[in-house]
């Protein structure tokens, strides 16, 4: 069902009492949307809602809606009243409804909506309840369409599941009755415009200064680097900061299930994001496919936004084969069970057995660094460890950024050998390095 048919489908009704208990300015808002729909016409509303300038749409909604409450028919709602009033009815309309103030909201890094009648969002690390919720299931299905529309995905009873993103790279995820019994769940993740640097994590307290310069060293010397933690530890942020570090000369391709990375000051960057199939069930670009067919785009670095499936094969042969200096993330709660995850998810790939997995894993990737949410909501970038062979054969971490949890602190457990190599090949000074080694033991 098409945008333009759930408003008709909503607004021709009679206007439904507010769900939200306590919500004393429900049926105004209710009455006014229905009214606004009544003097505009579907037609109009819908061109405005599809409209490429959102900002004058909503001006005149504005004036419609204002002259609307003016009238008789509103005389007793209290003038403190009427400007929200106009807002949410905008929102409704143009925007994502009752979601819009929070995602508007820098402060807010989460939003769920857990059917109509229950809204919540994340703030500082804590949830709380909103005030406002949805009228309708429909209401909740109208705005998913307005995110998934233009992406051209869809969310119907063959497909109950979507991932998707905002226009900003907030990244949403929907599921439908069909599979969530208490009605559709919305869940909306929002990508941090604060954050675009190591610099900007250190401010924040994430890591400490030495560690943010030894991860943009290992970027610089073409180090493959994987970012692992658990969901919502901070992993996209982290990669982020660390792609910021690679040189302006180098021509990168970053592949995404939903585009989050961000490259605004970087002159060269191909962004690909992975395509569900159409509706005659053709059409599909995985992860994989964009993979395999960037090693024929001349990438200097290839950044995967996550590995998560067979895509973990084509990644480390693309290391493997002179893409070094590449960037991925991967969910694993420790160092261990992020190398566990990727043998697992390589021969997923390929069948192949699993010391021929460690191989390449080893040989492959250089570094592995944990992003952490901690109990309160605090993110910090955790342990990092160099990749390599075992003596007795399989994959050996050696860690050299620990983190103490407890005391919020990271220790210099051993100093990594790409910077001994690194001095040694003319890439960094050795006065440069000294007084890093300085910086990290106070």
């Amino acid at each position: 069902m098409s945008v333009l048919e759930r408003v008709q489908e909503q607004e021709l009704q009679q206007p439904p009492a507010p769900s939200a208990e306590g919500d004393r300015l429900g049926k105004a808002r209710s009455s006014l949307k229905h009214d606004l729909v009544e003097r505009l016409g579907l037609g109009p509303l819908a061109q405005m809602v599809d409209s490429a300038a959102p900002s004058r749409a909503r001006e005149e909604l504005a004036v419609a809606c204002e002259a609307i409450l003016n009238s008789a028919a509103y005389s007793q709602v209290e003038e403190a009243d009427k400007p929200r009033l106009v807002q949410d009815v905008i929102d409704e309309v143009v925007g994502l409804g009752p979601i819009q103030p929070l995602l508007d909201d820098d402060s807010v890094s989460e939003v769920m909506v857990n059917g109509r009648d229950s809204l919540f969002f994340e703030r500082g690390g804590e949830l709380f309840r909103s005030e406002r919720t949805f009228e309708s299931d429909e209401q909740i299905l109208t705005i998913v369409d307005r995110i998934i529309a233009p992406l051209g995905r869809r969310l119907d009873e063959r497909n109950p599941i979507v991932n998707a993103r905002l226009a900003n790279g907030d990244r949403v995820n929907a599921v439908i009755r069909s599979v969530a019994i208490d009605g559709p769940v919305v869940t909306i993740r929002k990508f941090s415009n604060r954050i675009s640097s190591l610099e900007e994590l250190v401010g924040l307290g994430a890591l400490p200064a030495w560690y943010a310069q030894l991860l943009a060293w290992a970027v610089r010397l073409r180090q493959d680097i994987a970012v692992a933690g658990g969901t919502g530890s901070g992993k996209t942020t982290l990669l982020n900061a660390l792609s910021c570090e690679i040189p302006a000369g180098e021509r990168i391709i970053t592949i995404e299930d939903s585009a989050e990375l961000r490259f605004d000051s970087h002159p060269h960057v191909v962004r690909l994001e992975a395509r569900d199939a159409s509706i005659e069930g053709v059409g599909e670009v995985t992860i994989r496919d964009l993979v395999r067919n960037s090693l024929r785009m001349r990438p200097d670095r290839i950044v995967v936004g996550e590995v998560r499936g067979p895509e973990c094969i084509d990644m480390l042969q693309a290391v493997n084969t002179g893409h070094d200096g590449s960037l991925t993330t991967l969910h694993a709660g420790t160092p261990r069970e992020a190398i566990l995850r990727l043998v697992l998810m390589a021969r997923f790939g390929m069948d192949l057995p699993v010391d021929i997995v460690e191989d390449q894993i080893a040989s492959g990737l250089d570094v592995l660094v944990m992003s952490h949410r901690l109990a309160d909501g605090t993110r910090l970038i955790g342990s990092a460890s160099t990749i390599g062979r075992a003596p007795e054969g399989g994959v050996e971490l050696r860690e050299f950024v620990r983190l103490e949890e407890a005391s919020r602190t990271w220790r210099l457990v051993d100093e990594p050998r790409f910077l001994a190599a690194a001095v040694r090949d003319g890439l960094l000074q050795e006065g440069e390095v000294a007084r890093w080694r300085a910086s990290a033991s106070r």
